[in-house]
């Protein structure tokens, strides 16, 4: 696929997105959510690509659904459109790999979605969240789902219901960032720790995720059983027997599966 709206790059064993409407303070738009997602099934996979970053061009992370797609639809229309603004939250929850949101400026409706719905994020510390729709007379339901899953429900009530922005210090109290930093270390934090994901097991990577994932909304024990069940399974793959070994051997592991 040509991408336009957003630019890929393979560095080693990352896989760098970067959204690339500046513009449009990186708005999303049928063309920019179709790419994007394609974006993200394509590095999903590419055997060679351990991690995936998210990043952008221009002064902005996202500021959200451009307004300007609010207009002239049907019913029909606007449940396909808003499903397909909606999709990379399904599109990064069933990936394997790892994907890391590197956000500056503004992340906002929409684009602070796609930052929730990201497994990690690092933002610099000038970088602003919020959930707005609110604010012009729509609201962020599709944000909210990873959003609630983060923070709660009385917090996600708060933040959707208002619509007020947040700074990237109370994104991190609040468990929607990971690391805050300086703005012109957020390239150098963002790569720091994809490269130290990429090193990892990919099949450890990929049974962590998927456990951690996969026990939301399941009862205490039913989860605990899962995931040891997932712990077992990884048990028996050549990864962990290298990585045990390498260990032992006081070397560095040569992970073999993907």
């Amino acid at each position: 696929m040509e991408y336009t709206n957003v630019l890929v790059e393979k560095r080693e064993r990352i896989g760098f997105i970067t959204l690339n409407r500046p513009q449009a303070m990186n708005t999303f738009n049928v063309p920019f959510a179709r790419e994007l997602n394609a974006a993200l099934r394509d590095m999903e996979q590419d055997p060679e690509i351990r991690v995936v970053v998210i990043d952008a061009n221009g002064k902005h992370f996202s500021t959200g659904i451009s307004l300007d797609e609010f207009k002239e639809k049907t019913p029909k229309e606007y449940r396909e459109f808003v499903h397909l603004m909606d999709e990379h939250n399904h599109t990064i929850a069933t990936m394997k790999k790892p994907v890391i949101a590197s956000v500056k400026g503004y992340a906002l409706a929409n684009g602070a979605g796609l930052s929730f719905a990201c497994d990690l994020t690092v933002a610099a510390e000038d970088a602003k969240f919020g959930t707005t729709a609110i604010n012009v007379g729509l609201i962020c339901l599709g944000p909210a789902a990873p959003l609630a899953r983060n923070v709660g429900l009385k917090k996600a009530l708060e933040m959707v219901l208002t619509g007020d922005i947040i700074s990237a210090a109370e994104a991190q109290r609040l468990g929607l960032v990971n690391r805050v930093v300086p703005p012109e270390k957020l390239e150098e934090a963002t790569l720091e720790l994809a490269t130290k994901l990429a090193a990892k097991s990919p099949m450890a990577l990929q049974a962590g995720k998927a456990g951690i994932y996969g026990m939301q909304n399941v009862p205490y024990g039913q989860a605990l059983n899962a995931l040891s069940d997932r712990f077992a399974a990884l048990c028996t793959t050549k990864d962990a027997e290298e990585g045990v070994k390498a260990f032992l051997e006081k070397r560095t592991p040569e992970w073999q599966e993907r």
